[in-house]
């Protein structure tokens, strides 16, 4: 077997339940899942129509490149929702089966292993990003995303002997598990950084259509591009999904934009992957690309939860200001997320991932995500508000215990 499987870290969600492990929640209460984040909204029934119209092309062998109208359904969606003024959909769109798929294979063709592999991924981190790297022979730099910098890495700290080992940076934005966004004046930097040191930047922007204020719209790395006039997109790509902009994470539906060298040859690797989307699961991403009014009311409905959530829970925790995706990412008291998560899990049967699970020791030789909840507002608005509810009520249990413990 690959050596490099066991450099692999457990998934956050298995050390969760190593956790929670001996632990039996109070039996009266329903459980409620802030972990997974799983979209539980409805998923887009235009889309569902169009997989049912289209199931007897399961008959027919599906090509990697994928149907011209869902590369021309793509293409369009992108120039109007980041104002690109163009995106070729033969040679600069690529359909794939969901980011995280895609993610993993592209750090697999993309890492040249005859020289000094890095990947500068945000810490902390969606766990593909690492695990990718490491089975194809690289090495993760975690750049860490500290309150003092809104959550987002301090690209000015890195020097310039380091980013000349880089091969591939890493952006999230909306962040998970952070939610924040990079400005386009950050994205912009980082193109003059790859432009300087040789690097590709590969942008996961899978919730850059879950936002809190619908006249700002997260930025994306292609609207960067266009706006430095540099419309080959040299150096980048941006990784979209369906799963989060129209609750269709089973379909396992996305793509991949932006330079045409770049695009050609991962579209080479996929032709011996052998990982084309089905045809139906193609028709039915026509139809859900081309629709945006579905994707406006899941919006409001992540609004609305957002807003009773943050009146629940903003008087009793610290967290910085919802702007996009769907996580919160609060503070713990007194600093031990894995001792509160296991806890609330124990006395009031909610279930939320502790910061430290998704990040690793920094620079510093301190995990920027210890000390910190990720709680995915996912669920119905009801379960949501009664989770908040709960989590609240033991908050104050949970603090005025720790109070005691320091009372000489």
């Amino acid at each position: 077997m690959n050596p490099d499987l066991d450099a692999l870290q457990p998934y956050p969600f298995e050390k969760l339940a190593a956790l929670r492990d001996g632990v039996t929640p109070p039996a009266g209460l329903e459980p409620i899942a802030l972990t997974i984040g799983e979209p539980r909204h409805p998923p887009y029934p235009g889309a569902l129509a169009a997989l049912g119209d289209h199931l007897g092309e399961l008959a027919r062998y599906p090509a990697t490149a994928g149907l011209p109208a869902l590369r021309a359904a793509i293409a369009s969606w992108a120039r109007r929702r980041f104002a690109l003024a163009g995106l070729d959909a033969e040679h600069q769109v690529l359909p794939v089966n969901g980011t995280r798929e895609a993610i993993f294979a592209f750090v697999q063709a993309a890492l040249d292993r005859t020289r000094p592999a890095r990947v500068a991924v945000p810490n902390p981190f969606y766990q593909i990003y690492e695990g990718a790297t490491l089975l194809a022979g690289g090495t993760p730099l975690t750049l860490d995303c500290r309150a003092e910098h809104g959550f987002r890495p301090d690209l000015d700290a890195v020097p310039a002997e380091t980013w000349r080992d880089v091969q591939i940076v890493f952006v999230c934005s909306p962040g998970n598990p952070t939610g924040a966004v990079t400005p386009l004046d950050e994205l912009k930097q980082l193109i003059r950084l790859a432009d300087e040191h040789d690097f590709i930047v590969a942008a996961d922007e899978c919730y850059s259509e879950l936002y809190l204020d619908e006249a700002a719209p997260p930025p994306g790395l292609l609207q960067a591009c266009a706006e430095l006039g540099r419309h080959d997109y040299r150096r980048c790509l941006v990784f979209h999904s369906l799963s989060k902009r129209s609750n269709l994470p089973g379909l396992r539906s996305g793509f991949v934009a932006g330079d045409a060298g770049l695009i050609a040859a991962f579209r080479r690797y996929r032709t011996y992957h052998g990982c084309a989307m089905s045809l139906p699961l193609q028709h039915a991403s026509i139809a859900a690309w081309q629709d945006e009014a579905h994707v406006r009311a899941n919006r409001d409905a992540y609004r609305d939860k957002f807003a009773a959530v943050t009146e629940i829970l903003a008087p009793v925790m610290d967290f910085p200001a919802p702007e996009a995706s769907f996580y919160l990412w609060p503070a713990v008291p007194g600093g031990d997320d894995e001792a509160f998560a296991r806890s609330l899990y124990a006395e009031e049967h909610v279930s939320v991932l502790p910061g430290r699970y998704m990040g690793r020791p920094g620079a510093d030789g301190t995990n920027p995500g210890a000390g910190r909840l990720r709680l995915a507002l996912v669920d119905t608005p009801e379960a949501t508000a009664e989770a908040a509810r709960r989590l609240r009520r033991h908050l104050e249990r949970f603090t005025r215990h720790q109070d005691g413990r320091r009372t000489p």
